[in-house]
């Protein structure tokens, strides 16, 4: 199977199921990839009673890391081995134990080797609780799935 007989989403979808077999941080955390498209990604994951903190909250730490699997999903859908040059992320409203988060990383510019990626993470009632941008850098030469290069 060579890369130009998948369309932009089949290869999308591919990138996503290579990937996520190989994240042990994305599925201990239990992570799981609702969506991909070329660049953009949503990941949910639930809040556990061991991801609060000492107010009891979720663990900013732990919305970050949802935010940047799906920032990661997002920037390396084209079949590129990208990797984040940096993040920012705001932290609006807290999460509790039992919470859904949804993580929604949007491509918002793509040139060279360099992208920039928003990320929304939200509560199942759409309710925002933080709001991260991402800057990728895609590694000349490197893909994901070099069979599919």
């Amino acid at each position: 199977m060579s890369h130009a007989t998948l369309s932009p989403q089949e290869l999308a979808q591919a990138v996503r199921t290579h990937m996520l077999a190989q994240d042990r941080a994305s599925l201990g955390l239990g992570m799981e990839v609702v969506a991909i498209a070329p660049g953009s990604a949503a990941v949910q994951m639930r809040v556990r009673a061991d991801m609060l903190n000492g107010f009891g909250i979720c663990h900013g730490g732990f919305i970050t890391t949802l935010a940047d699997s799906a920032f990661a999903f997002a920037c390396n859908s084209r079949n590129v081995l990208t990797v984040a040059q940096g993040l920012s992320v705001d932290f609006v409203a807290p999460a509790r134990e039992g919470d859904v988060l949804l993580a929604q990383a949007q491509e918002q510019h793509l040139a060279g080797r360099t992208g920039v990626y928003d990320v929304r993470v939200t509560r199942a009632d759409g309710s925002l609780v933080a709001v991260m941008r991402g800057k990728s850098y895609a590694l000349k030469g490197k893909c994901v799935l070099p069979e599919l290069g």
